[in-house]
């Protein structure tokens, strides 16, 4: 598994290099032209119709930021429709999000207020309802943005020609960044993840194979090719991806614009973060599980994309790489001082981390001397990652568990008094905050780390004392920011 995830970081590091020296930006493969509108008889119907969705769910603190954003949107008012999906269970922030469409509608943006009596498919099937207007069959593509997302104003101008100027092209996603990226350590190594989720994985599925996961916002669709696909789906928790592989198997292809980027909020709490992560792990692994065989029986591409798309995109990524390296790294290779006979080369727990851990960490040369720390925690929430595919995989209880990620926007633990932060004292339990399982595995680890100081004879035990001082921080809670109790 180790070699797997090898290759398959080098060959994505090598096509990186290829496309970044040779200039292979999606203005040079693809048609791209800007949209004509100096014909005074046509008028706006140049422009295509968009219809920009927000779904939400007890957003008070981001609700204003995305509408806000949505409506700030450079293009025609009478060729776009904002509807923001509101599935609530709050009747104050429900009555907070209307009165702010109300306002904007006052403005003279075309803004649509949806509500429905249940939560059924979550996120999914707020889209699929939304999807169900009669309104929406005059629109022929749709932006979605999540509740914490913020376009410029120019986002439709330089995703909307892409799928204008090629009808083979089924998405567009644009890239994240993040507005509290500074906030804490734990922001920070989230970010050092995502760039290259972002500006290498991304980019080179883009690049080669013209295919990519959706990442759930930040993206254009093609209408007709959300519908050929079988529109959105509730059968995982990961319906993005979920509606990108169908959608790719009907032979759409997906371009990805790393230079068209949308703010967005990090998760910055612990808790919001383990449940985000469960949910990333566990959705693809219970995907794979359910559209291995439809993808081999697929007569629309090629096999090379199937290949791609089993081996590569789901195996690799989102199976490997979780499992090895909590197996391998928290167990496996601890467990070896124990047992002197077994010699691990060095090739295998060194250099070769060591050379994957810095492909990973170029795409974010400025948290470079957080290269250490962010090991260390990635080992800890392996985990929950590795716990969470298994769970996909065998689909046993929490596959389908949905919980939205806890956003703070301007409520990030302080008051703009003066543009000043005053930080709130916090109260918890530690009853409440203990994770066992990070906890058993930390004691673990201290354990091999003794072992080895007593009867080893090289420093491993420097690596394992400081991996379970890890376990430990992260057991007991002590990362990320703390939000003040009510």
């Amino acid at each position: 598994m180790l070699c797997m995830d090898f290759i398959e970081k080098v060959y994505m590091a090598i096509v990186i290099c290829f496309v970044k020296l040779c200039g292979r930006k999606p203005e040079k493969r693809y048609k791209w032209e800007t949209i004509k509108d100096d014909d005074v008889e046509l008028g706006n119907s140049n422009y295509p119709m968009v219809l920009v969705q927000i779904p939400m769910y007890n957003e008070r603190e981001v609700y204003r930021l995305s509408i806000g954003a949505a409506c700030g949107l450079s293009w025609p008012s009478d060729r776009i429709i904002i509807q923001i999906l509101d599935d609530s269970t709050e009747s104050a922030i429900m009555e907070l999000v209307e009165m702010e469409c109300r306002i904007w509608e006052s403005k003279g943006v075309n803004i649509k207020y949806e509500v429905r009596d249940n939560r059924n498919g979550y996120k999914a099937g707020a889209l699929k309802e939304g999807m169900k207007h009669s309104y929406v069959t005059q629109c022929d593509y749709v932006a979605i943005f999540d509740a914490d997302f913020q376009p410029e104003p120019d986002f439709l101008y330089q995703t909307i020609p892409f799928l204008v100027n090629n009808p083979e092209i089924g998405l567009v996603q644009a890239r994240w960044t993040f507005v509290n990226a500074d906030e804490c350590m734990m922001t920070r190594m989230q970010q050092m993840s995502l760039n290259y989720h972002f500006k290498v994985e991304q980019e080179v599925g883009s690049s080669t194979y013209a295919f990519f996961d959706f990442n759930g916002t930040a993206g254009v669709w093609r209408i007709s090719a959300l519908n050929e696909a079988g529109g959105w789906k509730d059968r995982t928790t990961v319906e993005d991806m979920d509606l990108s592989v169908r959608a790719s198997l009907k032979g759409w292809k997906f371009v990805f614009l790393s230079k068209t980027q949308v703010k967005s909020e990090l998760p910055s709490t612990l808790k919001a973060y383990r449940y985000q992560q469960h949910r990333w792990s566990c959705g693809p692994a219970n995907l794979f599980r359910k559209v291995v065989m439809e993808i081999f029986t697929n007569q629309k591409v090629s096999l090379w994309t199937k290949l791609h798309i089993v081996y590569s995109f789901f195996f690799v990524r989102k199976i490997v790489v979780h499992i090895n390296t909590f197996v391998f790294y928290c167990i496996v290779l601890p467990a070896t001082v124990m047992v002197p006979e077994v010699v691990v080369p060095k090739w295998s727990c060194v250099y070769i981390p060591c050379i994957m851990t810095l492909l990973k960490a170029v795409g974010t040369p400025r948290s470079l001397p957080l290269l250490v720390f962010w090991v260390l925690f990635e080992n800890t929430m392996s985990l929950h990652r590795t716990k969470a595919t298994i769970i996909g995989l065998l689909e046993t209880s929490r596959v389908n568990e949905w919980i939205v990620t806890e956003k703070l926007g301007d409520a990030l633990l302080k008051d703009k008094i003066g543009g000043t932060k005053v930080f709130k004292k916090y109260r918890f339990s530690i009853g409440d905050r203990i994770d066992m399982t990070e906890l058993i595995v930390g004691f673990y680890l201290l354990f091999c780390g003794c072992y080895d100081f007593m009867y080893g004879k090289s420093y491993f035990f420097i690596f394992l004392y400081l991996q379970a001082i890890t376990f430990f921080i992260l057991a007991f809670g002590y990362v990320g920011t703390f939000v003040p109790k009510s």
